[in-house]
């Protein structure tokens, strides 16, 4: 019998939890072979013993192209603007070379048979080319899985992703995160966390068999924020007085932190490498080189200067709060996957040194400067910070005009009777906050400053 969605979406999730659990005792579980398919690893930690997500797949190659038009589609969890923003900042500074534009199209306690009913109109009316959906949450139903639910799911989810590849639109299938806490919130719910959040890995393994049956990609969202809420509180010295919230406050909304997974999760699977750039210093010959989309302007007395046309993406604040992008970093390998601006530095052996770039300073030996470091991360206040911060809020405000655009201009009153007038009334509004985007991206110049430090 030919399944029509992974086992483990059904009745294996449970069946086969106790085995797979008896085996993994006191080690962390290699990829284990069940059914037609891998599951994922998992942490030797009882928080995961009744869990057997099927392995994702990688994400593949570049997804994107030169001029893409990319809609990105969900639920409350899109329309809180935050995954979106940081997707759309940074596609517009690390990779400008790809001019990818970007509409949000999220909708507040939205299924994927709402987004289904609407997309002709709020979403190809725009003409996308790419597009990426993270539905499931609401569609689980904050209740323990059922058969019938599961069918309705993957039903709705398939029709959205072939009405985008009939209208030639590349597709990004997401899966939902996971869930802190039961959503009190929602007068329909029923059963306990751990139940809710298997059934949010049962639509997150549909959600995969979607992806491989139309021949899309796939976004994981709900397996890494799930191990992040297990582990990120203890990693980031939470207490009752400060919780490490990865799923929100609410347990449903995920704050900065939790949505850079997503951010990450989504950008991955663009296909995106991470290459922001790499500066090669030789301080013995004053001599200096960079990569695509940085020029050195001129080295000398230990000091480089370069102008810079691709931004790493600057995120700051406290490591140890879960609305922190900076945090969020560390809940994933975003810097290492997607965020490497690099400083080669070539010096005598044995040496110590003290790298200023801009008003900030690191120390580094002979070796981590010949491996690489990455200036990104290692100093969250740079040079870019500024400029980068001009454009990220021209990315929200254009972000909140779309939101009324969509929810309140396309669905109001004269929308019905003359949509297109509609259309071109708010394009009008909205194209110069598109333009301030634009705008606020520049080239930026900076100075990396080197001095020998005595031992």
């Amino acid at each position: 019998m030919k399944l029509r969605y992974p086992i483990c979406a059904i009745v294996f999730l449970v069946i086969a939890s106790a085995t797979l659990h008896a085996q993994t005792q006191g080690q962390t579980a290699q990829a284990n072979t069940f059914g037609p398919y891998l599951y994922e690893t998992k942490p030797d930690h009882e928080a995961f013993a009744s869990f057997n997500p099927r392995k994702a797949p990688q994400p593949g190659d570049l997804l994107l192209r030169q001029g893409d038009r990319l809609a990105i589609c969900g639920d409350s969890i899109t329309e809180q603007k935050m995954y979106s923003r940081i997707m759309e900042t940074y596609l517009t500074v690390c990779v400008p070379q790809l001019e990818v534009t970007v509409r949000q199209y999220g909708w507040s306690g939205e299924k994927t048979d709402g987004f289904l009913r609407r997309m002709d109109k709020d979403c190809l009316t725009f003409k996308p080319t790419i597009a990426t959906l993270a539905y499931g949450m609401n569609d689980s139903r904050y209740r323990p899985f059922d058969v019938t639910n599961g069918r309705w799911y993957e039903d709705h989810y398939s029709a959205i992703v072939r009405n985008f590849k009939e209208h030639e639109v590349r597709v990004v299938v997401g899966s939902p995160g996971c869930a802190g806490k039961i959503a009190n919130w929602v007068k329909s719910r029923s059963g306990t966390l751990e139940q809710h959040n298997l059934n949010l890995c049962a639509l997150r393994d549909i959600a995969i068999a979607v992806a491989e049956k139309e021949d899309v990609r796939f976004a994981d969202i709900f397996w890494p924020m799930l191990q992040a809420q297990v582990f990120a509180p203890g990693q980031h010295h939470a207490t009752d007085e400060k919780p490490y919230l990865v799923a929100g406050q609410d347990g449903i909304h995920p704050g900065w932190a939790g949505q850079v997974i997503m951010a990450w999760s989504m950008l991955r699977s663009l296909g995106l490498d991470g290459e922001i750039g790499t500066v090669a210093v030789d301080l013995g010959r004053q001599t200096a080189t960079a990569s695509a989309g940085h020029v050195v302007d001129s080295v000398a007395n230990n000091k480089v200067t370069i102008t810079s046309s691709r931004y790493p993406f600057c995120a700051r604040g406290d490591l140890d709060d879960h609305n922190s992008i900076r945090s969020g970093m560390t809940l994933v390998p975003f810097s290492e996957d997607l965020n490497r601006f690099v400083l080669k530095v070539n010096v005598p052996a044995g040496t110590d040194w003290q790298v200023k770039w801009g008003d900030h300073s690191m120390q580094y030996n002979a070796d981590q400067l010949a491996d690489g470091v990455n200036l990104a991360w290692d100093f969250p206040e740079n040079p870019f910070c500024d400029a980068f911060d001009r454009v990220d809020n021209a990315v929200a405000k254009k972000q909140a005009y779309e939101t009324e655009q969509v929810k309140k201009e396309f669905h109001g009153r004269e929308a019905k009777s003359d949509f297109d007038a509609v259309v071109s009334r708010t394009e009008a509004v909205r194209q110069p906050l598109a333009d301030a985007i634009a705008e606020a991206f520049g080239p930026v110049t900076h100075t990396i400053e080197f001095r020998s430090i005595a031992k």
